[in-house]
């Protein structure tokens, strides 16, 4: 099974957009011209390849789709009635795209409404959608195990075993799953964010993990155990009637991260 993923990226502004050829196509289309709404929406479908072209599906197609039905949808929404943006548009965007290809099916959106909050909608699990946020630390630790030799600790952990730890800019985003509130999100956001401010981040940021976090006093802080502990953290602080914790990831650098969930 190949999975294909585009992303079309577009600005919704407070004007109605012109109708003049793309000049930016790392930008997207519309343009961006003053105040607005900037978004990405991630498309992701699932086939085979076709014999002729080699494609899973020509990705012109997936944004002519966004662009004709996506688009004017969202656009609409937001001059009109903003007050429904949120979750059941993205529900609504995903039947409207749904049949829109018989060579490939839709498997996952993604609107991301900045780049660090996300709504998205996985096939397997409708009408639930996801939200995910974007957060950051730093912090320091030493990935050693007391119950090996210091020759075995520098064997497997090398650097990351120096006495003294080391630290990283740590980003972690925290990913609710349920069905949206009146607001259409699954969360008030600002609540939501002191809750992991108050939870994590204060207790994490600045800190030396493996001495100033207790959660670490026998548990090795490696990207694993943190996203776990994390995870662990939140749990019980983000279940409502709405919405549960769906899984926490955390970047320790931009080529490692690890994602939990139970």
């Amino acid at each position: 099974m190949f999975r294909l993923t585009r992303e079309v990226r577009f600005a919704i502004n407070h004007r109605e957009e012109d109708a003049r050829a793309v000049t930016n196509s790392y930008a997207g289309y519309p343009s961006l011209t003053g105040l607005g709404h900037y978004f990405t929406l991630a498309v992701t479908v699932a086939g085979d390849l076709s014999r002729d072209s080699s494609y899973l599906l020509n990705i012109k197609d997936i944004d002519q789709a966004v662009r004709q039905v996506a688009i004017p949808r969202i656009a609409k929404i937001i001059r009109r009635r903003p007050q429904e943006f949120g979750a059941p548009l993205l529900l609504e965007l995903f039947d409207l795209l749904e049949s829109t290809w018989k060579s490939a099916t839709l498997e996952k959106l993604v609107l991301s409404l900045s780049p660090f909050l996300n709504l998205s909608i996985h096939s397997s699990e409708r009408p639930m959608t996801r939200l995910s946020q974007k957060f950051e630390f730093a912090a320091s630790h030493r990935l050693h195990n007391p119950a090996l030799s210091d020759e075995k600790n520098r064997q497997t952990y090398g650097k990351c075993n120096n006495p003294h730890g080391h630290g990283h800019n740590y980003e972690l985003e925290v990913t609710l799953t349920g069905n949206p509130t009146s607001s259409g999100l699954l969360a008030n956001i600002p609540a939501f964010e002191e809750t992991v401010a108050r939870t994590v981040i204060d207790r994490f940021d600045h800190k030396n993990l493996n001495i100033e976090v207790p959660e670490f006093a026998a548990v090795i802080p490696s990207v694993e155990n943190i996203a776990k502990v994390i995870y662990g953290l939140l749990k019980p602080k983000l279940q409502s009637e709405h919405s549960h914790l769906a899984s926490v990831t955390v970047w320790e650098t931009p080529k490692t991260w690890c994602e939990y969930s139970e």
